[in-house]
């Protein structure tokens, strides 16, 4: 049987390490958010397969009318080959000069998509997206406490919630800093679907701390022993383990082909969802639970000294 939990130190640091990270380039840089979040437009072309329509050849038609929000990307989907045009504003005459400059690269171009997102609904999704997550947490925390509370016996069951919370914050602080990186580095915007992998992850997560919890839940119920209560979790979380690897891998396996072959549309929730997922595997089992014996630890010492 593995120490797991009497090694829980070590995972301390490298998480503090990590959230640090994480939480110094989301107060740096921030999330690079798309026109989802900040408005403006977005338009879609079919293009000729034998034609290159990229970014500097539409700005130099446009003159310097290119500021740093006008993106161009390629895909291939079911229409062939495409082109997603994104920039801030929704000018009717800038619009049209962009659809004349893409027709001046490929006469034979074709308008699939025109999508206009103004300023307030972008702020009414953030603010939506901000209480989805929030609640979800709460709700989290509420649910667990409720689920434990036969075994709150030495700990009490708010604490099997609070140690959930926990590695949820330490999963998603975590998943928005790489964004941070990755808006900063290569430009890489969000949009709603990375709040729905975020909420995704929260489900994710907890979903796999509970299983871990509950076989502790099953262990305190049968032994009814708490002599030592650090090796009864260290027993549950290797009872536990090889289901929680196993089922993040089958996820990662399903992930990687959707992030190398699924286009620019999918790429930030699955590779969000990626991260999740790796991350919240390894919380639920050296975060959640190895927080439930620190603090067992620190009330034992407590009520030790109070004597």
């Amino acid at each position: 049987m593995l120490n797991i939990i009497q090694k829980r130190k070590y995972t301390y640091i490298f998480s503090i390490l990590m959230v640090g990270i994480s939480i110094v380039a989301i107060s740096t840089w921030g999330l690079r958010l798309g026109i989802d979040f900040v408005g403006g437009t977005l338009m879609e072309f079919k293009i000729s397969d034998d034609r290159e329509v990229t970014r500097d050849a539409l700005c130099e038609k446009l003159q310097d009318k290119c500021d740093d929000s006008f993106i161009v990307s390629q895909s291939t989907g079911e229409h062939g080959k495409s082109i997603i045009i994104r920039y801030k504003g929704s000018d009717e005459a800038f619009n049209q000069q962009v659809i004349k400059a893409v027709k001046e690269l490929d006469p034979n171009a074709g308008q699939l998509k025109s999508d206009f997102i103004g300023s307030t609904v972008s702020k009414q999704l953030k603010d939506n997206a901000l209480k989805a997550i929030f609640l979800a947490v709460v709700a989290m925390l509420l649910y667990i406490a409720w689920a434990f509370r036969k075994v709150s016996v030495p700990v009490s069951s708010w604490y099997y919630g609070l140690g959930a919370v926990i590695a949820l914050a330490h999963d998603i602080i975590i998943t928005v800093g790489v964004f941070a990186l990755l808006g900063h580095f290569v430009g890489r915007e969000v949009g709603v679907p990375f709040i729905a992998a975020l909420l995704t992850i929260l489900g994710y997560s907890v979903n796999d701390t509970i299983v871990v919890y509950d076989r502790i839940r099953e262990n305190v119920l049968r032994t009814r022993s708490l002599a030592n209560f650090e090796e009864l979790v260290n027993k549950s979380l290797n009872e536990t383990m090889a289901r929680s690897i196993n089922t993040s891998l089958t996820v990662v396996l399903v992930l990687m082909p959707i992030i190398l072959f699924g286009g620019d549309s999918l790429f930030n929730f699955s590779l969000a969802l990626l991260i999740g997922v790796l991350f919240g595997t390894y919380s639920s089992m050296f975060i959640a639970t190895a927080l439930i014996v620190s603090i067992y630890d620190f009330k034992k010492k407590l009520a030790t000294n109070k004597k």
